[in-house]
């Protein structure tokens, strides 16, 4: 059960985060199907980063992966301004948009970290090897019988992540900045209206959302796959958006759906070893986030209410 607790948690925190990146997005006005490349481009730009302090800070220094956090933020937010650009200023399809900006990720990413390795190692793999960060338990709370595997072999980011979506929520719900926000999609007109600069409010939005997946991908390179790759791009981001969607695009229920996928999925690969299943079907298993994203799709989708004005392009004209 601990093991469940733990890797579900782990599991479940980035694609939080990455969720929180895209209510905020989803929010201001502007459909964001574009949170698989900006975890992808973020990752890869933070693992980068991390490559090259290695060598410098020692292989076990937990400040380089600080670092790398922060070198993910920024960039995924600024391949987040491709989106923004797109969709506010040229008012493209937000869809489209965001499949593009997918695709360009993954050719991006691939080709840079092709050629990083040939300049750094001589060689012209396509991963950047990362290594494991370190884990913690919580002193006490780890003792709980049952619930204290929550707080057993913690990654540090997951203490990061809940801080930022606890300082996010705040922003989202409490702040004359949030409330406008909410307002730009649901009725820009009056924000316009109102004195509010619906433009610039959505590109702050959208910018937010690249950071936030960014440091929700390169928490995935550290703790699933100890490397940055293309295997980076395994349909979290996707996932991240139907966590959004059955919240109801409210942080509260979004993070109790993450929850249910996280543990859903470690679960599952837990079920699997217990049962002496061999090691290929431990895919089906792995699967069970996307049936349960299926079901829920199929009882809870006439009771969503999105943004009045998600993906429509703002017109300064229109009333």
């Amino acid at each position: 059960m601990t093991k469940v607790f733990t890797d579900g948690l782990s599991f479940a925190l980035p694609l939080l985060i990455m969720a929180v990146g895209a209510i905020y997005s989803e929010k201001s006005g502007v459909t964001n199907l574009a949170i698989e490349g900006f975890q992808g481009f973020g990752a890869f730009i933070g693992a980068l980063i991390a490559v090259l302090l290695m060598p410098v800070m020692g292989n076990g220094s937990q400040a380089v992966i600080y670092i790398a956090m922060a070198g993910a933020a920024l960039g995924g937010g600024v391949y987040a301004c491709l989106h923004a650009l797109l969709c506010i200023n040229f008012k493209a399809n937000q869809v489209i948009s965001g499949v593009v900006i997918n695709i360009l990720s993954v050719a991006l990413t691939a080709f840079f970290t092709s050629s990083a390795n040939t300049a750094i190692s001589g060689t012209s793999s396509n991963k950047l090897i990362l290594g494991v960060s370190t884990r913690f338990s919580v002193p006490g709370l780890s003792d709980i019988p049952y619930a204290g595997g929550l707080f057993k072999n913690m990654y540090p980011f997951e203490i990061i992540i809940i801080a930022l979506v606890l300082f996010f929520s705040y922003l989202m719900y409490k702040t004359r900045f949030g409330m406008m926000l909410r307002a730009c999609g649901e009725n820009p007109q009056a924000v316009d209206a109102a004195g509010g600069d619906v433009e610039k409010t959505r590109w702050i939005a959208v910018i937010i959302s690249g950071a936030l997946s960014g440091i929700g991908g390169i928490c995935f390179a550290y703790s699933l796959l100890a490397n940055f790759s293309p295997s980076i791009y395994l349909g979290y981001g996707y996932l991240a958006i139907a966590a959004m969607i059955f919240g109801n695009w409210n942080i509260g229920t979004t993070a109790i759906v993450c929850l249910i996928f996280g543990f859903a999925k470690s679960g599952g690969y837990q079920l699997c070893i217990a049962m002496g299943l061999p090691s290929n079907y431990s895919d089906l298993f792995l699967m069970l986030p996307y049936v349960l994203t299926m079901l829920l799709l199929i009882f809870f989708s006439k009771k969503n209410h999105p943004p009045k004005a998600a993906g429509e392009a703002w017109d300064k004209g229109k009333r």
